[in-house]
């Protein structure tokens, strides 16, 4: 088997740190070594990898859209001399990150695959060496044109992935797509599934700076003060609505996100449940798009998020 050459950013996160007085914290210049050494890495079907580590190492939890910005533009730099690319990365924010990079590498022919962990690589029992692993193999073997998230056995897409637990090292779910690979043994090897042109560079986008708020409804809200905050100066709001898009037909918020909508906010209907998407079968759906509202069908708030800083607007 041909050796293939993988580009690894280190971004930080848990996968990183070791333990300080203050909780978990990253350390400089730790983690190159370790890969080194990790007996998972050793075998002659995982591939080369130069490690890129960024400085500072941040916690995911402060992951800017300009971070995401960084990360495309590296692998925009690099994509002509690697095969592939992975990113380690902070569990909290990875959705939003791998998201942001999917919307802001446009006609990608390499695989870019994001992962991390639950336990630091120092700990006993950590979950590091099988999702690195995993992630440096699938880059380099199979054949994926797009962005993923490898986590516990599985890549996952980025268009439709999402954080579902803070502490399992299941961490990651895609409710609304099927798996791109699953791993049945946690060191399984797999084949070459697809030989793919690379094709032409992909073209790097840039952050578009936009004021997006969310707002998730629930029973029992002031709609006197969500009026207020409506009229804003926002330039998208994802209204996390009931259902299949349903929200109460109170006139407040109706006059509210009509009046918001006439100004040129753009405000995207998008369900608080896991499965499923946005359509018009209730009533309180058919007033929402009455108001100006677009539905997002089934969407990740983390991809919304991205489309709206990447494109300004989605239709």
């Amino acid at each position: 088997m041909t050796s293939k050459r993988i580009f690894v950013i280190y971004t930080g996160g848990t996968l990183g740190m070791q333990p300080t007085p203050r909780g978990y914290q990253p350390l400089a210049g730790w983690l190159e070594q370790q890969l080194r050494q990790l007996p998972e890495l050793q075998q002659p079907e995982m591939p080369e990898f130069v490690l890129h580590e960024y400085a500072p190492l941040l916690d995911s939890s402060d992951m800017q859209p300009q971070h995401w910005q960084t990360i495309a533009a590296d692998i925009h730099a690099h994509y002509d001399d690697y095969d592939g690319f992975v990113v380690l990365h902070g569990t909290d924010t990875m959705a939003y990150s791998a998201a942001a990079v999917q919307c802001l590498l446009p006609g990608l022919g390499k695989p870019v695959l994001f992962t991390g962990s639950q336990i630091p690589l120092a700990e006993a029992g950590s979950d590091a060496p099988a999702n690195i692993r995993n992630a440096l193999y699938a880059a380099a073997h199979s054949g994926i044109t797009q962005v993923g998230i490898v986590f516990h056995r599985q890549l996952l897409p980025a268009e439709y992935a999402t954080k579902v637990d803070a502490q399992g090292l299941a961490a990651f779910a895609a409710p609304n797509a099927k798996p791109l690979l699953e791993w049945t043994d946690e060191y399984l090897k797999l084949p070459e599934l697809v030989h793919v042109k690379n094709g032409d560079k992909p073209e790097l986008k840039s952050i578009v700076a936009q004021k997006v708020a969310v707002l998730t409804l629930h029973p029992g809200m002031d709609f006197e003060l969500i009026a207020q905050w409506l009229a804003q100066p926002w330039d998208a709001v994802i209204l996390q609505t009931f259902g299949s898009g349903n929200a109460p037909q109170h006139p407040t918020l109706l006059s509210a996100l009509k009046g918001a909508s006439a100004r040129g906010v753009h405000i995207i209907n998008r369900s608080q449940c896991a499965r499923g998407d946005v359509r018009t079968t209730y009533g309180g759906a058919y007033a929402l798009a009455d108001c100006g509202v677009v539905a997002a069908g089934d969407q990740t708030l983390e991809m919304l998020l991205a489309r709206l800083m990447t494109n300004g607007f989605l239709v």
